[in-house]
């Protein structure tokens, strides 16, 4: 192995649509076009890059353009890769609510942060439907800085209580996830806007996630991986790291990114599949919250990433999610249904023969049901007996 701890990667660039190229150390968080920034790609890793002595994302450090000098963690990452019978296949289930604040957002907010820690913030503003704010909340307090989190009114209260607890001011706001994010876009020009689903640097710790497939596969590419998609951040860190690890020449091909989300909060779903979204009619509110996106900041990027893996994407149904969320607990799984999504989705891929019997899965499982304690209470408490198929 070789030793990583002092070694940075050459300096990339941050870039935005238009093409024009901004420093790493520019404090901006969008570009002069008013679209999101992106990191310019940096070298893939090798199988003796890794810093196989650190448990925690952090052994790719040789792959994140952070300096170790200002690494926040709470030992993130490493997150077990669980293989299980699921409708005779065995398939990969991805358990990131072995992350600190039990969400996979922990990945991305500790590389965000131990950067804006780097460059001397005290203060942070988030927006965040529940897990984003938790995790935000909890690197800021082990940072030292002083967050604030706007949260939509109608987010499960152990999320709120949470980010609470990490000392983090709150600020509730009606309506949509989208008018809070607008309200957050409002108040970044007094206080620096540390959106998770804005900030570049927050892809560059969701990308390990597809690291540590790739590690624990014995250094070899999944033929697939079933996601649930909101912002799509995991379908960008994924589509990141397997293009480092394709110009590293450690694997030979792509993994299909298999998508989900909830049928009236699709957007990237239907824009892959040519629907216009608009056509759904009204949002109708959904028990998988954290996916209630309407209009993610990254949609084409996130299209982008799905077409060139050579992968697919669906809507499904709140019925879906549910018996996903009862079949995943029969498993032993306790998944929000959020994470269900993806599980649903799987169960549509091996239906129509998208995924076949002789191929590796991965299916991603973001974040704990314990977090959702109401959601969880109206799936469990309206059908305390599954159906036998939820055992298939």
């Amino acid at each position: 192995m070789n030793d990583t701890s002092s070694a940075v990667i050459n300096t990339p660039f941050l870039y935005d649509r238009s093409g024009r190229r901004y420093a790493v150390t520019d404090r901006r968080w969008r570009g002069e076009d008013g679209t999101p920034l992106a990191l310019s790609p940096v070298p893939g890793l090798t199988p003796d890059r890794i810093d196989t002595g650190e448990r925690s994302l952090w052994r790719y450090q040789a792959a994140i353009p952070v300096s170790p000098r200002h690494r926040v963690s709470l030992g993130e990452g490493f997150t077990p890769m669980l293989p299980l019978d699921w409708n005779g296949l065995r398939v990969h289930f991805k358990l990131e609510w072995f992350n600190p604040t039990s969400s996979f957002k922990d990945r991305g907010i500790t590389v965000m942060i131990s950067h804006l820690r780097g460059q001397g913030e005290t203060h942070v503003l988030e927006d965040s439907s529940g897990n984003g704010g938790s995790s935000v909340a909890a690197y800021a307090a082990a940072a030292g800085i002083h967050a604030k989190i706007i949260v939509p009114a109608a987010t499960s209260a152990a999320k709120i209580l949470q980010a609470r607890a990490y000392g983090a001011q709150i600020e509730l706001v009606g309506g949509t996830r989208d008018q809070v994010s607008d309200e957050a876009i409002r108040q970044s020009e007094q206080i620096p806007y540390a959106s998770h689903n804005w900030h570049p640097f927050f892809l560059q710790g969701t990308k390990t996630i597809a690291y540590e497939m790739w590690e624990s596969l014995g250094f070899r590419a999944p033929d697939n991986i079933v996601l649930v998609a909101g912002a799509g951040s995991n379908i960008l860190g994924c589509d990141i790291a397997f293009s480092e690890l394709l110009e590293a020449r450690q694997i030979d091909r792509r993994p299909r990114l298999l998508v989900g989300q909830p049928e009236h909060w699709a957007t990237i779903a239907d824009t892959v599949n040519g629907i216009d979204p608009q056509s759904r009619g009204p949002r109708v509110p959904t028990i998988a919250e954290g996916a209630s996106i309407a209009n993610p900041v990254r949609l084409p990027e996130a299209v982008e990433a799905i077409r060139r893996s050579g992968g697919a994407a669906v809507a499904v149904t709140e019925d879906q999610i549910r018996t996903a969320v009862r079949k995943l607990a029969s498993r032993g799984l306790y998944a929000e249904p959020t994470s269900s999504v993806a599980a649903a989705a799987l169960d549509h891929f091996l239906a129509d023969g998208t995924i076949g019997p002789d191929e590796t899965t991965v299916v991603v499982l973001t974040g704990a049901g314990l977090k959702s304690a109401e959601k969880m209470a109206t799936v469990f408490d309206t059908d305390s007996n599954p159906d036998e198929e939820s055992r298939a």
